[in-house]
């Protein structure tokens, strides 16, 4: 791809003026890159080596506040620091900033060790227990969000209450709708693909405004990666040309939510799909039977890292596409696992629980290690379901509050087995705090109701 570069290649550009700023970015909890520009020549010299950030980093709500009850980093232990290990196979250009390289790192701490709860680690980890079973896990994320004729600068100052998508109806495979959203589309197909990150297409989605971009799908670790880029380089070029971005599950109750469903398989060491079996009725090998059983088991444990927030849940709406039943189906758009490609060797399992808020590297991880565990379990794949799971009674429903979900995550054996008690407490502790911080704050829709009438 033309964006990616070496170290040798980041020198020659440095040399030579085409490059001046390297962006170096861990991951925090919220999926965020968070790190330091750095003078390119000051980065060649030896800066590439690591850099460090404050540990407070992996502990920050959204709104950056200094969330007290966690094991990890406290104002008891001085707030220290992390190291950020830049990762120089990341390394690429961002066309979209003149000038400017990004690469990711990995967040260790003083010894030179991953964190374990860093997000980035947690996916490393469960990649290397994937690899130790003989398979390679390969994904692809689907990114919905809306994009607003405001600037982010309006918003702050007011302009929420006045949001005003960029289409005007429905703008599902429209292309002429679409085409006038090409100002900001256009410039992010081609940045993305100048940056090294092989997009396909994008598309309108079902509602006004509403887009949707899909690049190729990759092992486990590089998906996630380039799924962090693309959001926030969405953001940068839709803030350059004066428009905004969303990526919250469920901006308004009265339009769609955005999802960014996960299309999972596991390749063989020697590069052969482990999925497909031409015998099977649907094309699904064994391998892949156990890898959905443990994903369906697993389901409701799992959520909290699919969805992490109070909003995520009001995205699971009757009739909008987005699933309320944790069951599995053949290319049906009403489970929440949809398996697709049926008899052909691209079969694989889409799961289409999570919403465009999510944290790629967590929700990657927590369904690794739920079809995992399936597969050492050899558990047996429940029954297909068939038909509109909108009207199904009495099947396995997805959580309908992160409340709900961050118990069962919190008494989950099998995360706890996967991921380890520690970084389970933190992530728990998170969501507990998210919980904590809805509950107390007062909301328009509680005005608007209850201010003159209660």
């Amino acid at each position: 791809m033309p964006g990616n570069l070496t170290l040798e290649d980041l020198k020659l550009a440095v040399k030579s003026g085409e490059i001046d700023t390297v962006i170096a970015a861990g991951i925090d909890m919220q999926g965020r890159l968070m790190g330091k520009r750095f003078h390119a020549q000051f980065f060649v010299d030896g800066g590439w080596e690591e850099t460090h950030c404050c540990n407070y980093l992996l502990t920050v709500d959204m709104e950056m506040n200094t969330v007290q009850g966690y094991k990890s980093t406290s104002w008891e232990t001085g707030y220290g620091d992390y190291a950020l290990k830049p990762d120089l196979s990341t390394l690429r250009r961002l066309p979209w900033l003149p000038g400017t390289a990004l690469v990711l790192g990995d967040t260790q701490d003083h010894h030179h060790h991953d964190v374990p709860h860093a997000p980035r680690s947690i996916l490393k980890a469960q990649v290397a227990r994937a690899r130790a079973m003989g398979f390679e896990p390969m994904m692809a994320t689907e990114l919905e969000f809306y994009l607003f004729e405001n600037s982010y600068e309006n918003l702050r100052d007011g302009g929420l209450n006045a949001l005003r998508t960029v289409g005007g109806y429905n703008e599902d495979y429209h292309i002429f709708q679409t085409t006038k959203e090409e100002d900001v589309m256009r410039a992010v197909r081609n940045g993305l693909y100048g940056a090294g990150i092989p997009v396909e297409n994008s598309k309108g989605e079902a509602e006004a405004g509403q887009e949707e971009i899909n690049y190729k799908y990759s092992d486990a670790l590089d998906t996630a990666d380039n799924h962090v880029i693309i959001k926030n380089a969405i953001k940068e070029i839709a803030w350059s040309k004066g428009k905004s971005v969303t990526f919250m599950a469920k901006y308004d109750h009265r339009r769609a939510g955005s999802s960014s469903h996960i299309h999972q398989s596991l390749w063989s060491k020697d590069g052969k799909a482990s999925f497909a079996d031409k015998a099977d009725g649907h094309g699904m090998s064994e391998v892949m039977k156990h890898y959905l059983a443990g994903q369906l088991q697993h389901a409701r444990d799992i959520t909290a890292f699919l969805a992490p927030y109070v909003n995520s849940y009001k995205r699971f709406t009757v009739g909008m596409f987005a699933p309320t039943k944790a069951v599995w189906s053949a290319d049906n758009r009403t489970a929440g696992f949809r398996v697709c490609g049926v008899h052909t060797k691209a079969v694989r399992v889409e799961c289409r629980i999570p919403g465009s808020d999510v944290n790629p590297y967590l929700a990657c991880a927590a369904l690794l290690a739920a079809g995992l565990d399936g597969i050492e379990k050899k558990m047996a794949l429940e029954p297909e379901l068939t038909g509109d799971m909108y009207s199904a009674k009495g099947i396995r429903e997805i959580p309908h509050t992160l409340r709900e979900a961050a118990e069962l995550l919190n008494s989950s054996q099998m995360l706890r087995q996967a991921f380890g008690d520690d970084v389970i407490d933190h992530y728990h502790h998170a969501a507990q705090w998210e919980i904590a911080e809805t509950d107390r704050v007062v909301t328009d829709f509680e005005r608007e109701r209850l201010l003159e009438r209660a």
